[in-house]
């Protein structure tokens, strides 16, 4: 496959661009929650408890923007935030869940305990 340009980011191949699009620290593990239900900001800040707020909020934006959640603003005061997964983000569970497999099967490779 030809290299292609897409954001000003030059990718050598389509894994490449997929792990650009979900890849990362917060990334995986926000999709995986939010795969049986809907997740408020502080819920995720709490589940996922070595995330800064600054880093939580980057990846939920990019998240976003690429399509694979949407949020969702009640207004209330205090106002609601809640974000939910897409059909986008659907699809990329199915690749999430072979790579937590294999990270897993690894884990136990190396001797390391799953806690």
């Amino acid at each position: 496959m030809p290299d292609f340009v897409k954001d000003n980011h030059q990718f050598h191949n389509p894994v490449e661009f997929a792990i650009s699009k979900i890849g990362g620290t917060y990334k995986m593990p926000i999709l995986w929650r939010l795969k049986d239900k809907k997740w408020r900001f502080s819920e995720l800040q709490r589940s996922i408890s070595h995330a800064s707020d600054r880093m939580l909020s980057k990846a939920l934006k990019e998240l976003i923007e690429d399509g694979f959640i949407t949020k969702e603003i009640f207004p209330e005061v205090p106002p609601r935030v809640e974000y939910n997964i897409t059909e986008r983000g659907i699809k990329s569970i199915a690749i999430i869940d072979a790579l937590r497999n294999y990270g897993l099967d690894l884990m136990k490779d190396f001797g390391i305990e799953n806690h």
